[in-house]
């Protein structure tokens, strides 16, 4: 697990709730369950606030760092599509997007990260395609610089036609058997923590647990029901999550209200 990617699951999945701030010593305390050494932290850290992510703040505990406006938004989708919170519709229409590419190959590998991040998947090298359209990518696009055309378009052929495109643009099978794995992995580690586990324990396997469910962001593009095929794994595996994410929430909110408080009893320790 990279410092940075765990960094955007703590806020958007604890500390976005909680005023979307915090310490450095707990981000650092936050992270140390899981592996990740201070010094990685700070790094990835830094390289968040370079990239618009974050922003330093100074807090009664000292140091800190707040996520930003546009940090805001993107953790706010991302939270929606992990808990489902939205219902998955469909007018029939597909956003259609034509790019000029990016020159380089490590650009090229970024627009697509994010594109595949906002539902879109690639026809071919330079057409892209959603069953919605993102609020966000006329601004993506724009930052990026690149030349584009985007356009409204539905199959003629209706559903039938419209389920060819989508099997074009995105392989349903490896995701589908991406999600079988993400329940077979899961299962023993989630099995493992029981009411005599500590929060300590159970704020780390949720938080893993979490992380690989996020990972399906950028591979599947939750298309609405009527596109996908039938016994869809990912509706079962999204059962899966949400059961044992709602079972660990309440002993992984108190770890991070106890490595949050930490601070602030050092700061009315030194006060008196």
């Amino acid at each position: 697990m990279q410092a940075r990617s765990a960094l955007f699951d703590l806020y958007g999945d604890h500390l976005r709730p909680r005023g979307g701030r915090a310490p450095v010593a707990a981000l650092v305390k936050l992270l140390a369950p899981l592996g990740i050494a201070p010094p990685a932290v700070r790094t990835a850290v830094s390289r968040m606030v370079r990239q618009g992510w974050l922003e330093p703040l100074r807090l009664a505990s000292g140091p800190g760092y707040s996520i930003t406006p546009k940090a805001a938004r993107r953790l706010d989708e991302a939270a929606a599509r992990i808990y489902r919170t939205g219902r998955v519709t469909w007018d029939g229409r597909f956003d259609l997007l034509v790019l000029e590419a990016p020159g380089s190959r490590r650009d090229r590998q970024r627009l697509a990260a994010n594109l595949s991040f906002l539902g879109y998947g690639t026809l071919d090298e330079q057409t892209w395609v959603a069953t919605r359209p993102a609020e966000d990518v006329d601004l993506l696009l724009a930052e990026t610089g690149i030349r584009f055309e985007r356009f409204t378009a539905s199959h003629f052929a209706g559903t039938p036609g419209a389920m060819g495109v989508v099997r074009r643009a995105w392989n349903l099978t490896e995701i589908g058997r991406a999600y079988e794995r993400f329940v077979a992995e899961q299962r023993p580690l989630l099995a493992a923590v029981t009411v005599r586990s500590s929060d300590e324990e159970a704020y780390a396997t949720r938080f893993r647990l979490v992380h690989a469910w996020r990972t399906f962001l950028f591979r599947d593009p939750q298309l609405p029901p009527a596109l996908l095929p039938e016994r869809w794994p990912g509706t079962a595996a999204a059962s899966f999550f949400d059961r044992h994410a709602t079972r660990l929430r309440p002993a992984a909110d108190r770890y991070v209200e106890q490595c949050l408080d930490a601070g602030n009893r050092i700061v009315r320790q030194k006060g008196r």
